[in-house]
């Protein structure tokens, strides 16, 4: 058994994703952005009160890479994966944890353009520095995109769902156009079916209302 807790527009989006593209059966329970992951049922799952958490075969897992790691190696035959051994073991595997520094990032942003919600809370000077950290990773899956268009020579990967997911919540922040390969790559995952499913049905509230580019010069 399968199941995977999930807020919309959240990390655990990419292993909603994930789970799509795996094409195996899973239970799906949704919450709303709010005080619903501090409670005492869900606080007994993933103490931190933080999404994602994947319940599978009687463990419980709460950190997005590892949670790639894991359905990757229960669904091998999706070839999502890169198993030990493969050459392409290393930088699978630095791809797929780079997707927590993006979001990093957006966190930050996250709280300073959502979760502030009077101006004077909010920090131009964090605002500032945060979304040009934010475009300097950005600037590193430019210059990582391999010849096949994906993160690895081999093609689509778990690597391009965890960064492309993280990209997307970066685009909430970071305008791509100063990035013509991410913008070609972006606009390629957004259209697989899978990433489609995994973004908030129609009439649902995700966390993002709008998009918050910032005001000044966004260097690569």
């Amino acid at each position: 058994m399968i199941r995977l807790h999930h807020c919309h527009q959240t990390r655990s989006m990419r292993s909603l994703w994930l789970l799509h593209e795996l094409g195996v059966p899973f239970d799906l329970q949704v919450y709303p952005f709010d005080a619903s992951i501090k409670s005492e049922v869900y606080l007994a799952l993933n103490p931190a009160g933080r999404v994602p958490s994947l319940e599978i075969d009687g463990q419980v897992l709460f950190e997005s890479g590892a949670i790639a790691e894991v359905l990757c190696e229960y669904a091998p035959d999706a070839g999502l994966g890169r198993l030990a051994g493969d050459p392409e073991r290393y930088a699978w595997l630095n791809w797929i944890h780079f997707a927590e520094t993006i979001s990093q990032h957006c966190a930050a942003l996250t709280q300073q353009h959502v979760a502030l919600f009077e101006d004077h809370m909010r920090s131009p000077i964090v605002m500032n520095l945060e979304a040009r950290r934010l475009a300097k990773t950005i600037s590193t899956v430019e210059t990582g995109l391999t010849k096949s268009g994906y993160l690895l020579d081999s093609g689509f990967s778990a690597a391009d769902i965890g960064v492309g997911q993280a990209v997307y919540m970066a685009t909430h922040f970071v305008s791509l156009d100063a990035f013509p390969k991410v913008t070609t790559w972006y606009n390629r995952l957004t259209t697989r079916e899978a990433f489609q499913k995994a973004l908030p049905p129609q009439g649902e509230p995700g966390l993002y209302a709008k998009d918050f580019y910032p005001p000044w010069p966004v260097e690569k």
